[in-house]
């Protein structure tokens, strides 16, 4: 059952009350519900919390100009609402940007990060499309790219095999404010500028995933993040593309788990 915030998130709270707390943010155009699957085989042995961003699903409209910094605030006042001192965070996408942002704000209410199929520094030509994008959503609304983002997101098979799917991402993403779908893009193609060679340095544990086919969040890009966070392991997932996640939740599931049982073994 969803429960809403003083600061207007809309999220659900799942899982034993004592056990480790996990985070799941989801990425831009989204909402929670790109988890469920997660949180259904997750909150057996975890407490898990899941929302939705400002200006996506639910949550109330953006209260100002979207940053990484204006959702790692909303993600801490949820914490201090619901009492929780530490976590670890799973983002995705704009998700992954923004545990690294909550990371370098707030490093002690965190415990761990894992940051999956999440944009980096960007070479010249590929940041010039990025924000070329997002000239395109700004003049069109979120439909005016969706059925390239589509195609960018999953793969071919997948999209003729479940095509009930593909609907309900597309009228997730059809559902968002055209307004604050634009804005919120910009934070994607220019907020990685605050990310690379994070200071102060990310120390926490952290699991760094993509697909091998995302071309917006390439393997080279989860290379150069965990360059930056000593320590930190990559998994590399073949063939799929950007929503590799809903197209083999398994493979994410199972190294989600590996990873955190490791952090209970330290």
């Amino acid at each position: 059952m969803s429960e809403v915030s003083a600061n207007g998130s809309v999220y659900e709270l799942s899982g034993p009350a004592e056990a480790p707390v996990i985070v799941f943010i989801h990425g831009l155009g989204l909402n929670r519900h790109v988890w469920d699957s997660y949180v259904s085989r997750l909150a057996h042995r975890y407490r898990v919390l899941n929302y939705d961003l400002f200006g996506h699903g639910e949550t109330v409209p953006l209260p100002g100009i979207p940053s990484l910094t204006l959702f790692s605030e909303q993600l801490l006042g949820l914490l201090d609402e619901l009492t929780i001192d530490r976590c670890s965070m799973i983002g995705f996408s704009l998700g992954g940007m923004i545990n690294r942002r909550f990371a370098m704000d707030h490093p002690e209410r965190l415990r761990a990060l894992a940051i999956l199929n999440s944009p980096h520094e960007r070479e010249p030509e590929a940041q010039r499309l990025v924000e070329q994008r997002t000239l395109d959503s700004a003049a069109g609304g979120p439909g005016a790219t969706l059925d390239a983002t589509l195609e960018r997101w999953f793969t071919a098979e997948f999209c003729a095999a479940n095509p009930g799917y593909i609907a309900t991402v597309r009228d997730w993403v059809l559902a968002n404010d055209p307004e604050s779908y634009a804005l919120c893009r910009q934070v994607l193609a220019f907020g990685v500028v605050e990310l690379i060679r994070p200071q102060p340095p990310i120390t926490h544990p952290t699991l760094i995933m993509t697909c091998e086919n995302d071309s917006g969040s390439t393997p080279s890009m989860s290379q150069a993040i965990a360059s930056e966070i000593k320590g930190s392991q990559v998994v590399v997932v073949p063939d799929l593309q950007h929503m590799g996640l809903t197209e083999n939740p398994s493979f994410f599931i199972a190294a989600l788990v590996d990873f955190l049982e490791q952090l209970a073994e330290t």
